[in-house]
């Protein structure tokens, strides 16, 4: 579904954030993208989704070779859907406003349809259908963000640190929802996250990234026991990692 090839892109002049990154996300498949901050994580979302274009290097989605094209058309054109770490709802509006706009050009019975299986999908939102987005918890935002990005049935998720903010037993929802999402939608999903343990759990494959490189990849239960992953990740050999969580 994504193939990214020799990726390199950067947002000033002569400065590379990505230096070369290749990865893939098959049909239904959850792939996580882990690695310190500031290794390039968010740049290589935004260069899929179409905020950035590569300086070289490709993208395709499902075969097409879509680097360059802006995240209006991939969007329409690649059924992309893009759920962004910040202001990824409309606090003002009610729940049912918010996944309107998610559903703005769905035909009437397609979106009635639609607005359906996502409330039966997610029934903490038709318990709050008439709430404003502000009055929900920060778990039940993510959720409607998430929500609102399926609404046109996209077959290409992106998701920026789905659980960033949000408290450990709030995160378990979040992650729960996108485990929901994998059993009940043919949907590639590529995310970002900084909880590496948590999302490695719900991931059948991940990338490590360091200094705008792919440091390491492969299974997520093959990663999770990977003392490699603990140094690049953690920023310490794996005996220094493990002295540093034991209890004083």
């Amino acid at each position: 579904m994504i193939e990214v090839r020799d990726l390199v892109a950067g947002y000033t002049r002569d400065v590379d954030i990505l230096q070369g990154v290749t990865l893939s996300v098959g049909r239904a498949e959850i792939v996580t993208l882990l690695g310190p901050n500031g290794c390039g994580k968010s740049t290589l979302l935004k260069c899929i989704a179409g905020y950035l274009p590569p300086r070289r290097g490709t993208v395709a989605i499902e075969g097409a070779e879509v680097g360059r094209l802006p995240v209006h058309r991939k969007t329409l054109e690649c059924a992309l859907g893009f759920v962004p770490q910040t202001d990824n709802v409309f606090p003002a509006l009610s729940v049912r406003e918010n996944l309107q706009i998610g559903g703005h050009a769905m035909e009437r019975s397609q979106y009635a349809e639609r607005l359906a299986e996502i409330l039966a999908l997610y029934p903490v939102l038709a318990r709050k259908l008439r709430a404003p987005a502000s009055a929900l918890s920060g778990g039940e935002r993510q959720v409607l963000a998430l929500a609102r990005a399926l609404m046109p049935r996209p077959r290409t998720l992106l998701l920026d640190e789905p659980s960033a903010g949000l408290s450990p037993k709030v995160l378990h929802e979040v992650f729960d929802a996108i485990l929901r999402l994998r059993s009940r939608e043919v949907v590639a999903i590529l995310m970002v996250e900084q909880n590496a343990v948590q999302a490695l759990g719900i991931s059948d494959r991940a990338y490590v990234l360091s200094l705008g490189k792919v440091a390491l990849s492969g299974r997520a239960d093959e990663l999770l026991r990977d003392d490699a992953m603990r140094e690049i990740y953690l920023g310490a050999r794996p005996q220094q990692a493990a002295r540093a969580g034991e209890a004083p």
